[in-house]
């Protein structure tokens, strides 16, 4: 289900999704946490743009998983993959964390509630998203290098 679509790697097309989603709902956790106004208006937006971004997770780590057994990798590359795909599997944590407090900093807006709980709710989301968008970054970062530095470097590769 997760190996290829159109003879292409499932994991190429959804690692795209990964990479734009996360990031961007990052941006609108952290929005709607430091600008309070923006949470009533576009909290639920951002909400959807997160929940889509964390559906997009395990299906980028199965579809990396299906792709790894189709691959035959060696030396340096086995290496790359291996590093990339430790740091795929930390991704899912930081970004349900971040889901799970938009959806705290929107009930507690529609129910009013302002003060000390609220801020601190507001900066454990603004601390969840940089921790899911830096893991994004780093995991995408070693999975780029895997597929591009041999071919970029040929030497580098070259035992």
């Amino acid at each position: 289900m997760f190996d290829v679509f159109r003879g292409l790697p499932v994991h190429a097309l959804v690692v795209h999704a990964v990479v734009v989603l996360v990031p961007l709902s990052a941006l609108g956790v952290v929005l709607i946490a430091v600008l309070p106004g923006w949470r009533e208006r576009f909290g639920v937006a951002v909400l959807g743009l997160a929940t889509a971004a964390l559906v997009t997770v395990p299906v980028a780590v199965a579809s990396g998983q299906q792709l790894k057994k189709r691959l035959n990798p060696s030396g340096v590359i086995a290496q790359q993959i291996s590093d990339h795909e430790k740091m795929g599997r930390l991704v899912l944590l930081p970004t349900l964390a971040m889901w799970v407090l938009a959806i705290v900093l929107v009930l507690v807006t529609r129910r009013g509630m302002t003060g000390r709980l609220v801020t601190v709710f507001a900066a454990l989301a603004v601390l969840g998203a940089g921790a899911a968008a830096a893991q994004v970054a780093i995991t995408g970062e070693l999975g780029s290098k895997a597929v591009w530095n041999c071919t970029i470097y040929p030497a580098s590769c070259q035992k």
